[in-house]
């Protein structure tokens, strides 16, 4: 009996302790469906001296240090408990990479503070939005999945698109919360909220993953081209 108690408050202890990594990684996969991989990760405190913590990935110049696939690939991205698990087990803090498209959210990401521009116009339009991912120098707003066509439409019909308005779709990625990066922590500046009316039906649950509401690309897009248009130098910073 002493035993099986034992056991029974380390399982507990292990579920409160455990890293907030996991608990959000599999939100995302089994709650959400959204397929997932381990980012590549920064390197071990002090291996770079003054010059700060650089990627774990073997580029010394990489561009994007910590925030992006390296191995596994972005190929390797599952829903699938028992892998993410395996992965986050053996990696607990490794960032956690979606991999947009296809079914999966698909993003659009601009500078700081163009971003926090285009949410302050969006909410003066009435605009709902899904989640908006925020690193310190990079926001990112999630779409509904979205068809190379339909974005070449969208982008044909702007008289100027910056350089510094990128997009996340078939084949892309973007890193999650709660994730370290080398822009610097990665967090939600609008947490995920559930579809409209999802969640209960006169007080009956509704079955299935409560998957957040994302809004249509065409909706937020003017908004974040004009943002990013007149941010200071055009909005040209692409770090990460």
């Amino acid at each position: 009996m002493r035993e099986i108690l034992g056991r029974r408050r380390r399982l507990r202890l292990r579920r409160r302790t455990r890293p907030a990594q996991l608990d959000a990684v599999l939100t995302c996969a089994t709650a959400w469906q959204w397929p997932v991989l381990p980012g590549v990760g920064l390197e071990a405190a002090g291996g770079r001296g003054d010059r700060g913590r650089g990627c774990a990935c073997p580029d010394p110049e990489c561009a994007v240090p910590g925030a992006h696939p390296f191995d596994p690939g972005l190929l390797a991205a599952t829903t699938d408990e028992r892998m993410v698990r395996w992965w986050w087990t053996n990696r607990p803090t490794a960032p956690i990479v979606l991999a947009t498209g296809g079914r999966a959210p698909c993003a659009l990401s601009l500078p700081a503070v163009a971003g926090a521009r285009a949410l302050a116009e969006l909410d003066r339009m009435g605009t709902r939005l899904g989640p908006v991912v925020a690193t310190p120098t990079r926001w990112s707003l999630l779409v509904s999945p979205y068809t190379l066509e339909r974005l070449g439409e969208l982008l044909h019909a702007q008289d100027r698109v910056p350089s510094s308005l990128r997009f996340h779709g078939e084949g892309g990625y973007l890193v999650l919360p709660p994730s370290e990066v080398g822009a610097g922590q990665v967090r939600w500046e609008r947490a995920p909220a559930p579809v409209p009316g999802r969640g209960s039906n006169k007080g009956v649950p509704v079955p299935g993953p409560a998957a957040p509401w994302l809004p249509d690309v065409g909706a937020v897009l003017d908004a974040l081209v004009e943002a990013s248009n007149g941010a200071p130098g055009g909005g040209s910073r692409l770090a990460y």
